[in-house]
């Protein structure tokens, strides 16, 4: 990110209520990128420890971010219980004009965001903060608390990965989890996958703990004597190919889920106008990419 773009940020984020985090991600952060342009708009994700009542400042600061019948049904405490409950804990504002550039903010509570990037409870934020991100603020640390989530993702992308790959198709693969819940990658499949079994069983020892247990129930468990001495519970593994399968299957169902509460939450959050011309740009993109 250069020093103006970021100068520029750190002006834009004066003009809101205190934050205790903020991160830009997507397209934004490559300036070589074709896509982004000066019309682009910058992502950033806001991290506050009360959203109910930051949207509460915020509406008297910056009324005009918000969608109009948002505002005047039930103002912030509507903001939070459609983020809540509909969405997946992020009011997203886009179409934020100011100093001749576009911003869109999400706004998530921080216990939200660390349980997501621990856990991977929703896999909607700990898909983004995989990807390259340029922390601007980070009064809490969740730079380190990451570390978790990209530990794990190398794992899962490891176990989806055959035994021979480059370095560009390791970061590929990481990039590509949260997109596996996208209805254009149900048809895409991996091929050669291979490797051991104490490989395999290593990788999903090193998923989050939600994800883990949800497997467990679908492949089943075992005890074993750990190397300590004491007794564990360890998913049973036929295969490398069995585990990423399983692990890939409550991922995408994660990703289908979220994406699409997401999008509803998204769409009564913007507007009417505001709606259409965010679901415009997004096919454009997506026709773009297809061609």
């Amino acid at each position: 990110m250069e020093n103006h773009d970021k100068a520029q940020l750190q002006s834009f984020l004066k003009t809101l209520p205190p934050v205790e985090f903020c991160c830009v991600y997507g397209s934004s952060l490559h300036p070589n990128n074709p896509g982004s342009a000066k019309s682009t708009m910058v992502d950033c994700i806001l991290g506050v420890s009360n959203p109910q009542q930051w949207h509460s400042e915020n509406l008297t600061l910056n009324n005009d971010h918000y969608a109009a019948w948002m505002v005047l049904l039930g103002g912030a405490r509507l903001i939070t219980d459609v983020a809540d409950e509909i969405g997946v804990g992020v009011h997203f504002n886009p179409f934020v004009s100011w100093d001749d550039k576009m911003f869109k903010y999400g706004v998530v509570r921080m216990h939200d965001l660390v349980q997501d990037i621990l856990n991977w409870e929703r896999f909607y934020l700990s898909g983004r903060l995989q990807k390259p991100v340029h922390v601007l603020l980070d009064n809490l640390d969740v730079t380190n608390v990451n570390s978790v989530n990209l530990r794990a993702a190398m794992s899962a992308a490891l176990l989806l990965l055959p035994s021979k790959f480059t370095e560009e198709q390791l970061y590929a693969k990481i990039c590509s989890l949260s997109y596996m819940g996208d209805l254009r990658m149900l048809f895409a499949e991996d091929r050669n996958k291979d490797g051991g079994l104490s490989a395999a069983q290593s990788l999903v020892s090193s998923l989050p703990p939600m994800v883990r247990s949800q497997m467990a129930m679908k492949l089943g468990e075992k005890k074993v004597l750990c190397d300590s001495g004491r007794v564990i519970q360890e998913i049973v593994i036929g295969s490398k190919d069995e585990a990423a399968k399983c692990m890939q299957t409550i991922l995408q169902r994660k990703v289908m889920v979220s994406s699409a509460r997401q999008a509803v939450s998204g769409l009564l959050a913007a507007g009417g106008i505001t709606a259409m011309r965010y679901v415009g740009a997004k096919m454009s993109k997506a026709w773009k990419s297809w061609r």
